[in-house]
């Protein structure tokens, strides 16, 4: 039954076993684990629960969307954070 064992082997089955993908983050190349959320992203980066931008390929990702935005390999990611003065 040799179709048997590629049937079995969906598209999500073979993903885990693809390793880290890229993408790139404020500019620099960066490994990220298949389907990183934008939350989990900005929680890896340092940003934890700062008041953050972020735009992901040229478009704005609400605040909102950030737990279940999953990216993908070759995204822009572009992080801006308000720094306080006077």
């Amino acid at each position: 039954m040799p179709g048997l064992f590629l049937a079995s082997a969906g598209i999500g089955a073979s993903s885990r076993y693809n390793g880290p993908m890229q993408i790139t983050l404020n500019g620099t190349p960066r490994d990220c684990s298949p389907a990183t959320t934008v939350a989990q992203l900005l929680d890896e980066a340092g940003y934890g629960q700062r008041r953050v931008a972020v735009e992901v390929n040229h478009e704005i990702v609400p605040r909102s969307l950030h737990t279940s935005h999953a990216l993908a390999a070759g995204d822009r990611v572009e992080i801006v954070h308000a720094i306080g003065g006077g």
